[in-house]
């Protein structure tokens, strides 16, 4: 395994495993901004890494830039301290809440802001699977820290990005960013409907000739979904689904267990990443189709919160990621179907526990 960090740089696109050289990216395009900085995060805590930021906004904000920050209630409330959030205001950065719980619309917080994007002057822009915190820092964290992926891109696309951070609260019935080339930003929900990342995937599925490389952290998909993900299998595709060993959510590993054998049975191949937590998000079909983002392949982010996902279908992105795939899958574990169908009681009462609960995970 190596200790420096890697990261893949082609066209338009930059692809980030490592959360140190991130992060040191996102702060030097964050005090090199000009005009305007937007930025969005599930998790952003007040931490080594959340205190960076913290100060790097607050002396944008005090150069007279535009500078607005947007972290999910449920997601930060306990881990970014009021302290932060005061200085971040008083240096002038506009920060309010995703859906704040209130006792007037209580069951609003199930919708979760799961979004991590980063906008610098509309010309800079950052997708992906890290939030804002010490544990996918291998300085803050040791080598323990999260396997994760980001993306960076520049130009058109991230100009839309723009656009998707500004028609957050106000999403038009059927809007869709610009069309930016083989590079574009898919947003999962409008007015109108909030299913569009779940439909754009399956649609990719059903065209899949070849390969379909999956990397997620909660694999707790819809019927229709795995449906399609076997009959890939069975038709001939190279299937491989990378998920993790150990689990930050350990009933959602439950529940992605419990749809081991049917997949295993039409061929797709299963693999547990060992090392460490594994947060990535992508997907690879066939050589030239790829996406990364902030979706999970799960109930949750199919179907109930807002997700926003880059997807390239230049070829560029694909062939970066899938170094990264191949790489990751020498340090994971294989699932065998006859080894798996042998487990014992309790693994099996877990599964049923964990595939119950799996629409509210």
């Amino acid at each position: 395994m190596p200790t420096e960090p890697r990261s893949g740089a082609s066209g338009l696109a930059r692809v980030y495993i490592e959360g140190d050289l991130l992060f040191d990216d996102m702060l030097r395009d964050i005090e090199c901004a000009q005009r305007s900085v937007r930025f969005e995060s599930y998790i952003f805590t007040s931490d080594p890494v959340g205190r960076q930021f913290v100060d790097t906004l607050a002396r944008c904000a005090t150069r007279g830039l535009d500078v607005r920050l947007r972290v999910d209630h449920l997601g930060s409330w306990r881990d970014l301290s009021n302290a932060d959030i005061e200085r971040l205001r008083a240096g002038g950065v506009h920060f309010e809440w995703s859906r704040r719980w209130s006792v007037h619309r209580p069951l609003a917080i199930n919708r979760r802001n799961h979004r991590k994007l980063l906008v610098v002057d509309e010309a800079i822009a950052y997708v992906g699977g890290f939030n804002v915190h010490a544990a996918s820092s291998l300085r803050s964290f040791g080598s323990g820290r999260w396997r994760d992926t980001h993306v960076r891109f520049v130009g058109k696309p991230a100009a839309a990005a723009a656009m998707v951070f500004d028609c957050y609260r106000d999403v038009p019935p059927d809007w869709l960013p610009p069309v930016t080339g083989s590079l574009w930003l898919l947003p999962n929900r409008s007015r109108a409907c909030r299913h569009r990342l779940r439909c754009v995937l399956n649609d990719t599925m059903i065209a899949a000739r070849s390969r379909i490389w999956v990397t997620t952290p909660y694999f707790v998909p819809d019927s229709r979904t795995q449906r399609l993900m076997r009959e890939a299998a069975m038709r001939g595709v190279d299937v491989l689904l990378l998920v993790p060993g150990k689990s930050d959510v350990p009933l959602a590993q439950w529940a992605a267990r419990a749809a081991y054998s049917r997949l295993l049975s039409c061929g797709v191949r299963i693999f547990e990443y060992v090392p460490r937590v594994l947060h990535a998000k992508t997907l690879l079909v066939d050589d030239r189709w790829a996406t990364v983002g902030t979706a999970n392949l799960d109930y949750r982010s199919l179907f109930v919160n807002d997700e926003l996902n880059v997807i390239d279908e230049s070829g560029e992105l694909n062939a970066l990621l899938a170094e990264s795939f191949l790489a990751d899958l020498c340090e994971a574990e294989p699932i065998r179907a006859h080894a798996w169908s042998q487990r014992k009681w309790p693994r099996r009462a877990a599964e049923t526990i964990g595939w119950w609960a799996r629409r509210w995970l």
